[in-house]
């Protein structure tokens, strides 16, 4: 069977900062029209830090559609029409304080393929030196290293519930054996 879907109307609900919302109707292979809900973001980027001892800068940040504060990697929203590797390089300097001599990009996610358009890339960052963070004016983190193996531990026990982090955590730890 061929599998594809046709826009036929699109209506923008919503245009914000970060999302756009739009209903459409989408003709299907059978020929029946149906209504498609879709979040327009345009992506974003996770970094990996991997110090030198084994460590990795992590931070916690209150996330408000869960009322909670959150552990994660260091991660940002891309510009509109932005590069996805410039972009880590900022995220890293901006959250962590962190500049790096050698930047391996491991992919992207589609983070929730049945109403998002978001993707988002990923990248192990090494030969690290530490500097000063410079989080935007409306970001509140804390910043800690943590041994890499007890985060992959805290992935593996569900400790760690943000995506972007879990499967960056388990794909440095396939790619360098960990």
């Amino acid at each position: 069977m061929e599998l594809w879907e046709k826009t036929v109307e699109s209506e923008t609900l919503f245009e914000g900062k970060i999302v756009t919302l739009k209903l459409d109707k989408a003709q299907l292979v059978n020929g029946r029209i149906a209504r498609r809900e879709v979040v327009e973001h345009p992506g974003g980027v996770a970094v990996l830090p991997l110090f030198d001892d084994g460590t990795v800068s992590i931070v916690r940040q209150f996330r408000y559609p869960f009322q909670a504060v959150v552990t994660e990697l260091p991660a940002g929203k891309l510009e509109k029409g932005e590069d996805h590797r410039p972009a880590a390089l900022r995220e890293l300097e901006e959250e962590v304080g962190v500049t790096c001599g050698k930047l391996t990009y491991l992919g992207c996610l589609y983070l929730s393929p049945g109403f998002s358009s978001e993707v988002l890339h990923m990248y192990l960052a090494q030969d690290l030196k530490q500097g000063a963070c410079h989080p935007d004016d409306d970001e509140f983190l804390e910043v800690e290293r943590v041994p890499f193996a007890q985060l992959a531990r805290q992935v593996m026990d569900g400790e760690i519930v943000d995506a972007k982090t879990v499967a960056l955590v388990l794909k440095v730890k396939q790619l360098l054996g960990l």
